[in-house]
């Protein structure tokens, strides 16, 4: 059984639809990169995902079980983690405060996450604002794992970072992958390092799905329809 489905679902906002009929499938401990150009759909479909905007039509299933009704605080009790877009970490909190703060029982804790990523060890009592863009991304990862999620999203998490702290981040998610077998839906546009780590690959445009195979199918032309400038 697929741990996610995404069947044919419909989104808008307000007057102005934004998705015209996405499906996916995610198995349990597969990597799926969601990609595309700006404006596609793909956070508008991670959106609907952990219920942070509404389906109009079709249906979202975690494990067989319907999302439909469920508020997105409920999603996340399911174990689903997202990290969202822009980081949002609780800015006047510590670095432990914000890991405390999205605790749950399991395998991850404040000292599995700080072997992940040792600077949050290193930067455990500074308040969140202090810290530099590629460290607040680190705590945004850190504070989902702590969760503790069946599904971990992520949703453009080395956008706009400097290039060792991006290798950082894809790092970490390689030995997620790894050492976990986690369930990951990743949303960016490195073809080289999602290459890397991703099992599976669909491809938005404008809104619908367009493409969906194996990582190792996405050949140059596949990549210069719908994921070129």
């Amino acid at each position: 059984m697929s741990l996610l489905t995404v069947d044919n679902i419909t989104a808008s906002y307000g007057a102005t639809q934004a998705l015209f009929g996405v499906s996916l499938t995610l198995q349990e401990g597969e990597v799926l990169a969601l990609m595309g150009r700006n404006g596609m759909g793909k956070s508008t479909t991670v959106k609907t995902i952990c219920k942070l905007l509404p389906v109009s039509s079709g249906k979202v299933t975690l494990s067989g079980q319907n999302l439909a009704g469920l508020a997105a605080h409920k999603v996340a009790r399911l174990g689903v983690g997202l990290v969202p877009e822009g980081r949002r970490c609780f800015a006047s909190l510590t670095v432990a405060e914000n890991l405390l703060a999205a605790a749950r029982a399991g395998h991850w804790d404040e000292a599995r996450v700080a072997e992940l990523f040792p600077r949050l060890r290193e930067r455990r009592d500074q308040a969140a604002v202090s810290l530099s863009g590629g460290e607040q991304q680190m705590l945004a990862i850190g504070r989902a794992l702590m969760t503790n999620p069946r599904l971990l999203i992520l949703d453009e998490a080395t956008e706009g970072l400097a290039p060792l702290v991006r290798q950082e981040i894809w790092t970490a998610i390689a030995k997620l992958k790894r050492d976990t077998g986690m369930s990951i839906l990743v949303v960016d546009k490195s073809l080289r390092e999602l290459g890397q780590v991703a099992d599976r690959a669909t491809i938005l445009q404008r809104g619908e799905d367009v493409w969906t195979g194996a990582m190792t199918d996405l050949n140059d032309d596949v990549t210069n329809r719908f994921l070129g400038v």
